[in-house]
């Protein structure tokens, strides 16, 4: 993702609960844990992770970021050492209030990262309703398909159908019972 003069958001949420954790006030260690990568007017790319630290996330943006790529991100610890491996690493505060900072032709944001956040967990609440902690990556492969194929990105309805039905060419649907 990325390259020479594009910028890539990366943020993380946290999402449904872990069976057989209590819920704790205050953070998420209860909860699901996933990390998004969105190239600005491009696409996005989800990944469920054990936990929101630095050995976790930092692979993963390394592996899937051009290192010619802008890289911004909240103030989160996570992230701290990312701008000596990318051209460069903007920071927003959102502990401050800070949601975007404008440095001249330079606009810092993690506004699409969490728009993407806002359309996942709307239809994780509103339409799904439930996901098993098993089946996870399949919801957020699926919202990453969405949005990497949208109408803004120049695809169609026709078009995206035969996206989809391109992935499925050699692939076998199986169904497992319960034992």
């Amino acid at each position: 993702m990325g390259g020479n003069g594009k910028t890539v958001e990366v943020d993380e949420t946290y999402i449904g609960r872990l069976k057989g954790t209590q819920v704790k006030s205050g953070g998420g260690a209860h909860k699901n844990t996933v990390v998004t990568l969105v190239e600005r007017g491009g696409r996005a790319r989800s990944f469920h992770v054990d936990t929101a630290r630095m050995g976790n996330v930092m692979p993963i943006v390394r592996a899937n970021i051009a290192r010619e790529s802008a890289l911004m991100t909240d103030e989160s610890g996570i992230y701290r050492r990312a701008g000596q491996e990318f051209a460069s690493h903007d920071v927003v505060t959102h502990s401050k209030d800070e949601y975007v900072r404008y440095e001249g032709a330079k606009t810092v944001h993690t506004n699409t990262v969490e728009g993407f956040y806002s359309i996942f967990k709307r239809g994780m609440k509103g339409v799904y309703q439930h996901c098993a902690e098993h089946h996870l990556h399949r919801y957020l492969a699926e919202f990453d398909f969405r949005y990497s194929n949208r109408i803004a990105m120049g695809v169609d309805d026709g078009t995206r159908a035969f996206i989809a039905l391109k992935g499925a060419a050699g692939k076998r649907l199986t169904y497992h019972r319960p034992a």
